[in-house]
């Protein structure tokens, strides 16, 4: 039996959602819902989905399974437009990047929350939009899923079936877990890559600075082209394990601060050799990525187009 599934947010990770399970000949309809409807129309153009709605609650009302791929801050007015018209027999997922803010705002919102199965797929590139998806994203890329004590085991498999079959290897962690450790490895990069651009912009120099900043700069940099509003509500919704990284890296930099005013080489050159060890032997040790369109550094999260509650 085809199996009806609605994307609410169809860019980047709604629209890879789609195309990778379509690639593979799984037997699904997809809609699309947005507020956009330009980008949907595009959306149908591109085969991501068969047909659309900019109301929430059209879009869902029949459908088997939902997946919201908007930004962390518009997720609970979403769940509650949601809530209106889904079945008791409706799963609902997302792909939200914190995880105990979004089944908070769940809890307050479905009356059915046994089939509310929290994801995370770890995986996206700087781009965005429904141009910007493509069918093998979450290939050989991991998908954190936090289910809850009370969620169906029948829902889990369900969704847990639906990644596998786009090429991602499933996980499961609390979401406790799981924001603590996005945190440090995903959140805190991003945000600086963010920070160490925008401190260029703000020095009296900047236009000869931006003009060498090629190369490692460029490297590094390259995921503060991620969508702003996105990484806002990152910051937001998982403040308290953010700020707790931001603590750990200013730590660390005090550290070589102090070094570095000390004259001590000794000092200077054991932190950079704990930190080369460690990459060497710990990250760049891990199997390869077999997907050339993926960015290692760069982590999905919400697709960042704005919110559909309120169709335009």
């Amino acid at each position: 039996m085809t199996l009806k599934v609605t994307i609410v947010g169809v860019g980047l990770i709604g629209g890879s959602f789609s195309l990778a399970l379509q690639a593979v000949g799984a037997d699904i309809e997809f809609t699309g819902c947005g507020r956009n409807e330009d980008s949907l129309l595009r959306a149908v153009d591109l085969g991501i989905v068969t047909r659309y709605s900019t109301s929430v609650t059209e879009a869902v009302a029949g459908s088997d399974l939902v997946f919201l791929a908007t930004p962390v801050g518009a997720m609970e007015a979403v769940l509650a437009e949601v809530a209106q018209v889904a079945s008791p027999e409706t799963i609902i997922t997302d792909a939200g990047s914190c995880k105990q803010s979004i089944i908070g705002a769940a809890r307050r919102q479905l009356s059915h929350m046994e089939n509310f199965v929290a994801g995370h797929p770890i995986a996206g590139t700087e781009h965005s939009g429904v141009e910007a998806g493509f069918a093998t994203l979450y290939r050989d890329r991991r998908v954190i899923l936090t289910p809850q004590s009370d969620t169906s085991a029948q829902a889990i498999e369900t969704v847990r079936q639906l990644w596998i079959q786009t090429g991602a290897q499933v996980e499961e962690m609390s979401a406790e877990r799981h924001d603590k450790v996005f945190a440090a490895t995903s959140h805190l990069p991003h945000l600086l890559a963010f920070s160490l651009v925008e401190t260029l912009y703000r020095m009296e120099q900047r236009e000869e600075l931006l003009r060498y900043a090629a190369g490692g700069f460029s490297d590094f940099t390259r995921i503060a082209s991620s969508d702003p509003v996105m990484w806002r509500d990152v910051c937001l919704h998982n403040s308290e394990a953010v700020l707790e990284s931001m603590a750990n890296l200013r730590e660390g930099m005090d550290a070589l601060v102090d070094a570095i005013n000390a004259g001590d080489g000794k000092r200077i050159e054991g932190l950079f050799k704990i930190a080369k060890d460690t990459r060497d032997t710990r990250i760049l040790a891990k199997p390869q990525q077999t997907n050339p369109q993926q960015n290692e550094v760069s982590e999905g999260g919400p697709e960042p187009e704005p919110s559909p509650e309120k169709p335009q």
